[in-house]
């Protein structure tokens, strides 16, 4: 196998044995980082350091990914003050994560007859946009609908996200993790039960009521 050190040279073809001595030799691992390649490639690198690395790579391609995603927010040409703002906040957030938006309105019936509603809704939504992403073209009917499409700005020429202030939005915090404690059991109390009454003591005649037990015998 072709093995590489720390500082990115290459050491030469190695067997497996010379690559695992060279690497514990150092302190460190070796970790094979093309396997389809003829021979295989190693490097010599600390491997907790490599994963950190590898990780924060991934990280920064995933930023450079966000801008392929598309999410798309729908409108109407009646469409509510209240629900208008939370569409519009929807799609900041999606801005600010570098994703583009679609802007779609649709129309039904005989809103058809009056387009300039639906324009004016449009026009409107961008404006309020336009800190945070550009159009790419101008709103263009469509069948029965508007539609326009907005990129993310540039971070550095972009407005900071509402709810943050380095202009990313904010995670939401994770949960509060799960204490056991090691508690004695509970003891449930006493429950006191009412002792049941004892019967009355029977007389020597061998009835509980004798009627005759009052009675003075004259001798």
């Amino acid at each position: 196998m072709r093995v590489i050190g720390t500082d990115g040279k290459q050491l030469g073809v190695l067997s497996l044995g010379e690559a695992l001595t060279l690497s514990r030799s150092q302190g460190l691992d070796l970790v094979e980082i093309a396997p389809n390649a003829t021979p295989p490639v190693c490097r010599v690198v600390d491997y907790g350091k490599f994963r950190y690395e590898q990780a924060k790579r991934d990280k920064e391609s995933r930023k450079h990914q966000h801008a392929t995603k598309v999410k798309e927010i729908q409108l109407s040409p009646k469409i509510d003050s209240h629900d208008l703002s939370v569409k519009r906040g929807h799609a900041i957030g999606f801005l600010c994560e570098d994703m583009k938006v679609k802007v779609t309105l649709r129309f039904r019936g005989r809103e058809m007859a009056h387009t300039e509603f639906g324009f004016k809704v449009v026009q409107d939504f961008l404006t309020e946009l336009a800190a945070y992403g550009h159009r790419d073209f101008e709103p263009k009917l469509l069948g029965r609908g508007i539609i326009v499409m907005i990129t993310p700005l540039p971070r550095n020429k972009r407005a900071k996200a509402p709810n943050s202030e380095d202009g990313d939005t904010v995670p939401a915090p994770a949960p509060a993790p799960v204490v056991i404690r090691n508690k004695p059991p509970a003891v449930p109390a006493p429950v006191q039960v009412n002792p049941r009454p004892q019967p009355a003591e029977s007389n020597s005649s061998g009835f509980s009521n004798n009627p005759f037990a009052e009675l003075e015998l004259n001798r």
